[in-house]
């Protein structure tokens, strides 16, 4: 599968692959997931944040949001994959790309559904407290320091 990740600030991201991005992220969070909650929220067009897809020619296959990717604390966060790509890796791979675009010396935050808490681990991440409930999804705070080395914590789907 040949697959392109894009890396953009919110003003140098189009009208079109804004609302495709957002699209996605409705599609998964809001209806597959029946989460009534406002993903619209004002972050994607913050000055440290940076959006993050996957496409093959121009099929919008997933996407990641960092928020705050050069300051100490950046999190990574809305991790949507559209249905017909999951299980090809692209989840992995913006994790991946997104973890590379924080500080090296950086704690990197997400809050991960609880089910996908060991496929989070699979690239560093650990618990950071107890589980909460976010719209009804059971939802874990996760870290990753600067020495968490990935593990292979065995295959779990990735996320929606």
């Amino acid at each position: 599968m040949p697959l392109t990740v894009e890396t953009r600030t919110p003003a140098d991201v189009t009208a079109a692959e804004l609302y495709a991005l957002l699209r996605l992220r409705v599609d998964v969070f809001v209806v597959e997931q029946a989460c009534a909650y406002p993903e619209l929220d004002g972050r994607d067009l913050l000055d440290d944040t940076l959006l993050v897809w996957a496409h093959d020619d121009g099929e919008l296959l997933g996407t990641i949001r960092v928020l705050g990717a050069h300051g100490v604390t950046p999190a990574i966060g809305r991790v949507a994959t559209a249905p017909a790509a999951r299980g090809r890796g692209v989840a992995g791979a913006l994790l991946e790309h997104g973890i590379a675009l924080c500080r090296p010396d950086a704690d990197i935050h997400l809050h991960a559904q609880a089910h996908l808490e060991q496929w989070y681990a699979r690239y560093g991440f650990v618990r950071a407290g107890e589980d909460y409930d976010e719209d009804g999804i059971p939802h874990v705070p996760m870290v990753r320091t600067p020495a968490a080395r990935p593990r292979d914590a065995g295959p779990t789907p990735a996320p929606a």
